[in-house]
């Protein structure tokens, strides 16, 4: 080893395998799902959004995928060129802007979804519902600390 060079431990770091599973995970979707759909992988994560959170607004959509708000402006210009989503200002403010899937973006989510549930079964086929549920709840506490962090002045 260098001396002043710091080796990050990749194999045995959890979040460079969180990184890892997320690609290997999305990766499919790239090559195949989101080509056949002409759906980014963005596009789907906002779709999700959405679909879960009807009306919700950009901001909305940055805070529940991670994503920031430029790549999430990108995601909805693209699901509005392809007709997916449907936009309406905010009465009591105007800079606020509500958004829905479209029935062709219904149609999508439903179709991409299908896939998206069996690639989920799939990644965790060999994980019992206790060790999913214990995940689940390291996972929702990671998020909240990256949310309290990324609040907490600088």
């Amino acid at each position: 080893m260098n001396k002043g060079h710091v080796v990050l431990p990749m194999d045995d770091s959890i979040f460079f395998k969180l990184v890892r599973v997320v690609n290997l995970t999305a990766r499919p979707f790239a090559e195949s799902i989101g080509r056949a759909n002409r759906l980014t992988l963005n596009e789907w994560r906002t779709m999700l959004v959405l679909a879960s959170h009807p009306g919700a607004a950009a901001q909305d959509v940055a805070f529940h995928t991670g994503l920031d708000k430029m790549t999430v402006s990108r995601a909805l210009a693209g699901l509005a060129r392809h007709g997916r989503i449907v936009k309406k200002r905010d009465r009591a403010d105007q800079r606020r802007t509500h958004l829905w899937l479209s029935a062709t973006g219904q149609r999508v989510y439903e179709r991409v979804g299908t896939g998206g549930k069996r690639r989920e079964a799939q990644l965790f086929a060999a994980v019992d519902a206790a060790e999913q549920a214990r995940l689940g709840v390291t996972l929702d506490k990671l998020i909240a600390t990256l949310l309290s962090a990324d609040a907490a002045p600088r």
